[in-house]
């Protein structure tokens, strides 16, 4: 607010900006010092304290005072002080200076900002410039200021954001994706919309063109669980084996102990593991062969006491089943489903398909994968021949068996009995 007074007592480090009215020209009056007001000037404001910077603070000055390589402020012919207009300057600590007719404190006393461990600034710069070795920089460059630090602010540069790291631990990776063309931090070139883990256990703080998509979770396989996974694109997994677009394939605990998908697989679920008692089998629909792929329409037997998973693309045809165990009176009708040898040596028995015959216990029997059809078992009373020219007639074993199979037995003596089992 300007004063009419004529005697200005300026205090020390105190300022005041007097107007000559003749010449339009605005000048600066430091104290301490005892001022007197001509008839032609007018004080704009009464004293005013200079502008102190603290140590580890900056303000910010819009339209500074131009100086020269001594740092002395420069003048017009008029007197006038030049300024550097739509310019800014940054003041870091210093002496208590004035402001110049023409400059505003835009931005007043802050802090310097401290950039803690395992945090970093985003910086953007704004216009070209050269740092602190020399090498140039760019508009639009973008790097980053690491701590721990004290970052000093220039006018050329904003900050676009704060960066903290992520906290990695055991068992864990954090997925990335590069947001333009750079160089990770382990060196590897990275395209546009590249993604990939970093496994490493600790903090890592993300490089300025990558961005935290995610932090990943380990899946913990045990004997008893496999991880059933698809190849999302043509990559190398970790064991370095080849996978193509839409492979599917396990991951068991003899692998790895805990797996981190990749960025190029994907989960498609937990396998449980498939257990086979003494007494069972299992038919395996669609089997995996020697070469790593499904062999369609074809099956597999497998006979327990066994465990296993089953592979992509695998499925069991009926589920577990009991092995058939026939005791000395018992015996089980079998039917040729393609032609097939039984037996060894001399003993070997050619069958065709849809033939039939009957196999005698003591013994367990397992069928084989498309050869043979075990259509019923029947026990034998003491006084009926096992080995007779037909099998028993009945309502059980009638039903659904071709009618030359069907003959009446030889009876041995007088009375004939027999079992039906299923």
């Amino acid at each position: 607010m300007a004063t009419e007074e004529f005697i200005i007592r300026i205090p020390p480090y105190h300022y005041i900006h007097v107007l000559d009215q003749n010449s339009n020209v605005s000048r600066v009056e430091v104290g301490p010092k005892t001022y007197i007001r001509q008839d032609n000037e007018r004080v704009l404001f009464a004293p005013m304290r200079m502008v102190t910077v603290p140590p580890r603070h900056y303000c910010t000055v819009a339209n500074p005072v131009s100086r020269d390589a001594q740092g002395l402020v420069l003048f017009d012919v008029t007197g006038q002080v030049r300024l550097r207009h739509a310019d800014l300057e940054i003041r870091l600590a210093q002496d208590p200076f004035p402001l110049y007719p023409g400059e505003v404190l835009e931005k007043d006393i802050t802090p310097l900002q401290v950039v803690l461990p395992n945090t970093a600034l985003h910086l953007k710069a704004l216009l070209d410039f050269e740092d602190k070795d020399g090498d140039k920089v760019v508009a639009g460059d973008e790097w980053l200021f690491e701590g721990p630090g004290t970052y000093i602010p220039r006018k050329e540069v904003e900050v676009v954001e704060i960066i903290q790291a992520t906290i990695i631990r055991q068992n864990q990776a954090l997925r990335l994706r590069a947001h333009k063309e750079c160089w990770d931090r382990d060196g590897k070139e990275r395209v546009t919309g590249e993604e990939w883990l970093v496994t490493t256990v600790g903090a890592y703080l993300p490089a300025v063109f990558e961005e935290v998509l995610d932090l990943v979770d380990a899946v913990i396989l045990t004997e008893k669980t496999a991880l059933h996974l698809r190849a999302r694109r043509n990559f190398r997994d970790f064991r370095g084996v080849s996978r193509r677009t839409g492979e599917e394939w396990l991951v068991t605990v003899q692998d790895t102990e805990a797996h981190v998908p990749d960025v190029h697989e994907e989960v498609l679920g937990v396998v449980p593991i498939t257990t086979l008692g003494p007494h069972n089998y299992c038919v395996i629909l669609d089997p995996v062969g020697p070469d790593g792929k499904n062999q369609l329409g074809q099956k597999r037997v497998v006979k327990g006491e066994k465990s296993f998973f089953l592979q992509p693309g695998e499925q069991l045809e009926q589920g577990i089943q009991d092995v058939y165990v026939l005791s000395e009176q018992q015996g089980l009708l079998l039917r040729a489903l393609q032609p097939l040898e039984e037996g060894e040596d001399e003993e070997k028995v050619s069958h065709q398909a849809g033939d039939h015959w009957l196999i005698r216990g003591p013994l367990e029997y397992v069928p084989s994968t498309s050869s043979t059809q075990p259509l019923g078992c029947w026990g034998w009373g003491p006084r009926v021949s096992p080995w007779a020219e037909g099998w028993p007639v009945g309502p059980a074993l009638g039903r659904g068996y071709p009618p030359s199979l069907l003959r009446p037995l030889k009876l041995l003596e007088t009375t004939t009995w027999c079992l039906y089992c299923t």
